[in-house]
């Protein structure tokens, strides 16, 4: 008999996720559901603003990746305007949104993802003479010394961590599924995944200097303006770009050390799963059968990004090439074409009969609610609508985005640097390239994605110090906002490290008319599209096995391999329409 799972909220994500599965009588899961239960209204209130400001603004789509969505807002414009900026803005841009990287994935593998893998009761168990054996043991097969593997400092670790459970202060730790069969990893390697949980804690915060530095503070910085940059004075103070790149260094011992290491530990031993090729169900979303648990897809896209020289907007060398693979065929790269890109709602709260270009788009609220049955339980009305979520198509197909998006364009595309990478990862783990077409291989694309950003940025650093001791100054370009069209349209396509980013803007008399944003997590956590086909999310967990549904384990490890970030993708509105509130903002008055 089938049982219907539903998990609301997905904790440890950014924002609202709803998921509901349906399993058959073997807990394998034969149908899943995505929904968001927010709603996001930025691209309403930015019609009629002047355009220069809708970065300050659109960075208000989400708390982690504010400068993404600043940066794309203005490239956005700056595209209308044909505006291009210095080169030494490029490579400020290039370090704030490499920092964000680095620090974005190192708290999604430790401290959102993690847990999934990592039993926290088993490893009061651990002795922590082994453990330190276990740490030597994985940093040698990432080539490197281990960061910790003093049995003294892994010992007072594991105290503390015990001392939290006797007290029943386990706080963070407190609702997980510990226990669960799905959990894999010997005590000895439970506890070296927590010690490196808590040293994250430090790294993140100095990942977060890094953005500050040039981006003025962290979250929502405010250098970056439509021509470039402002923070002229960092530029030229040799101190600020050397404490950028000592942090800079700091952090990547951590991520050759510790992260990639511990991504070895875990793919290694949850390999079963990631080259389980019975668990991709390709009659339900147009793949080929490859892959192992969390496949989903295997339709992937990327806009690319991080310019490498000056040519201008979609000109440039990029470190992640753009482009389209189908099917998981990394023989054939299909150039990405701008034009075939479209949202649809059928299945979405909003108005809405047909697909729309974003340049088109429209985000009209059509809320019709849930279904109420016997149990008690309110459902998603999966047939109808069921998430405020739209669901975005390229050239008429679902595709996933993201770190192993990007990865495997960049194989696809012969990219020197990436299947280097990419190649060096699989080659010491001693692991097929199957193998990241699953959960697992997401989760190490994202691993494989931040050792590469950590090394290209000290490059990057370098060059910016070059390029400002030779006497290149400048960071902005003067453009007339008076003499340019008034009647324009722009849009800033790029990545974010959850995935393709874009902000589409119509610009009429010097004013907004329309703006849309298409984020990583609209591509992935999308409902069902008007051919019923699913989105990412859903994909990804058909075919995969439940030990417990009271313990949705392997539902919650899937899902956060995206690293869903809902609060891009929505906002809040009150369901049954009524007015909540209205404030009156007296701009005026002095502070």
């Amino acid at each position: 008999m089938k049982k219907h799972i539903v998990i609301d909220p997905i904790t440890r994500i950014e924002g609202h996720l709803r998921i509901e599965a349906v399993i058959d009588e073997n807990n394998t899961i034969v149908d899943a559901y995505s929904a968001s239960t927010m709603f996001r209204g930025i691209e309403t209130i930015l019609q009629g603003r002047d355009p220069r400001d809708c970065g300050l603004l659109a960075m208000r789509i989400c708390g982690v990746c504010t400068g993404t969505h600043y940066q794309r807002s203005i490239e956005a414009v700056e595209d209308a305007f044909d505006v291009t900026i210095p080169k030494n803005a490029r490579i400020v841009r290039n370090l704030i949104q490499g920092a964000l990287y680095v620090h974005d994935h190192v708290v999604h593998f430790y401290h959102l993802h993690a847990l999934d893998f990592v039993d926290v009761v088993s490893a009061l168990s651990a002795d922590p003479a082994k453990t330190a054996a276990e740490a030597r043991k994985w940093a040698k097969v990432a080539g490197e010394t281990p960061f910790i593997d003093g049995e003294s400092q892994i010992r007072e670790i594991q105290e503390r961590v015990a001392k939290f459970v006797k007290q029943g202060r386990l706080g963070i730790f407190g609702n997980g599924y510990w226990g669960n069969p799905h959990y894999k990893l010997t005590p000895e390697q439970n506890l070296l995944g927590v010690a490196h949980y808590l040293l994250a804690l430090d790294l993140q915060r100095d990942m977060a200097k890094m953005q500050a530095i040039f981006g003025g503070k962290n979250p929502h910085p405010q250098s970056i303006v439509v021509g470039g940059v402002t923070c002229v004075q960092d530029i030229q103070n040799p101190a600020r770009i050397a404490l950028f790149k000592q942090l800079l260094l700091e952090g990547r011992k951590f991520v050759k050390q510790a992260y990639l290491p511990d991504v070895y530990m875990a793919g290694t031993v949850y390999a079963g799963e990631a080259t389980d090729s019975k668990a991709t169900f390709s009659h339900h979303v147009g793949g080929n059968g490859v892959g192992g648990t969390g496949g989903g897809l295997l339709n992937f896209m990327s806009y690319g990004d991080f310019r490498l020289d000056d040519t201008g907007f979609y000109k440039s060398a990029l470190l992640f090439p753009s482009g389209v693979v189908m099917n998981g065929d990394l023989s054939t790269l299909i150039p990405l074409d701008e034009a075939k890109i479209a949202e649809d709602v059928t299945h979405s709260w909003y108005e809405g009969d047909k697909p729309l270009h974003p340049y088109e788009g429209a985000t009209v609220p059509h809320y019709t609610g849930l279904d109420k049955r016997a149990d008690g339980i309110a459902y998603l009305k999966t047939g109808e609508k069921y998430s405020w979520i739209k669901s975005p198509i390229y050239n008429d197909a679902r595709v996933e985005v993201g770190p192993l998006a990007r990865m495997v364009i960049g194989v696809a595309a012969k990219d020197e640097r990436i299947t280097r990478y990419v190649t060096n990862f699989l080659k010491k783990g001693n692991l097929p390239v199957t193998v990241l077409f699953s959960t697992i291989g997401r989760t190490a694309a994202r691993a494989i994605e931040t050792e590469l950003m950590a090394d290209v940025m000290v490059e990057w650093v370098d060059e910016l110090a070059a390029n400002v001791a030779a006497g290149d100054l400048s960071t902005w370009t003067e453009f007339d906002f008076d003499k340019v069209s008034r009647n324009t349209k722009g849009r800033g396509m790029a990545e974010a490290p959850r995935g393709a980013l874009g902000h589409w803007v119509r610009i009429e008399d010097g004013k907004v008319s329309n703006y849309q944003a298409i984020v990583p997590s609209t591509w992935n956590g999308a409902p069902r599209d008007y051919k019923n086909r699913m989105g990412a999310y859903e994909a990804s967990l058909i075919g995969t096995k439940v030990a417990k549904p009271e313990e949705p384990l392997e539902i919650i490890r899937t899902i956060h391999s995206f690293d869903p970030c809902i609060a891009c993708a929505v906002h809040v509105v009150d369901t049954k329409g009524k007015e909540l509130a209205v404030y009156k903002v007296d701009t005026s008055c002095a502070i």
